[in-house]
């Protein structure tokens, strides 16, 4: 993985045909960061909000988000499934709560001859939650609770070793309030 330079250091480069995970807390970044892909129409994006989505319209109305929440996990790994299977590169939003998807995620990329590469973002908890609060999408005070926990335990694991002790070719953990902070990704 390299960061291109000549746009000052605002782009994200990694191989064709790889998968680039984005982590981080709800209001960090990671569909904001998704959007930014180059070549959009080049790249599948698998975001599990969208899909959240897409069932919110069709039961929304008429359902509590907690009622249909198991069908949004399984449409979404199911898509994922077919993303990587089907090739190309890909960009996936995982917050990062499920130690077992990077681990299945790599375990299918491998298979296919794909890398893997995870993007964390590191924002401050009252920044992700007041961006939250700005665009009206905010989780509940005991879900961001339990994505805090989880976020921290996903820092430790992308600070503790090296990519290839964690099986990914790479792990890049971004504050995007530095400056020159990356903000898009591209692959080619």
């Amino acid at each position: 993985m390299t960061v291109e330079q000549a746009a000052s250091r605002e782009r994200l480069r990694y191989p064709a045909g790889d998968i680039v995970v984005v982590s981080g807390l709800p209001g960090s970044g990671k569909s904001t960061l998704m959007r930014r892909t180059r070549p959009p129409a080049a790249v599948l994006l698998i975001d599990s909000q969208y899909v959240r989505e897409r069932w919110a319209r069709k039961l929304g109305a008429r359902l509590p988000y907690a009622v249909y929440r198991p069908l949004v996990r399984i449409d979404h790994y199911a898509r994922l499934r077919l993303a990587v299977r089907a090739g190309g590169s890909l960009v996936v939003h995982d917050c990062g709560t499920l130690p077992w998807v990077r681990w299945w995620l790599t375990r299918q990329a491998r298979r296919y001859g794909r890398g893997v590469h995870v993007v964390v973002l590191d924002v401050p908890a009252d920044v992700a939650r007041e961006r939250q609060e700005r665009r009206g999408r905010a989780v509940s005070r005991y879900a961001f609770a339990r994505h805090r926990w989880a976020h921290r335990r996903l820092l430790d694991w992308a600070r503790a070793a090296g990519p290839a002790a964690q099986e990914c070719d790479s792990v890049l953990v971004l504050d995007d309030r530095e400056p020159g902070a990356p903000r898009s990704i591209s692959f080619g």
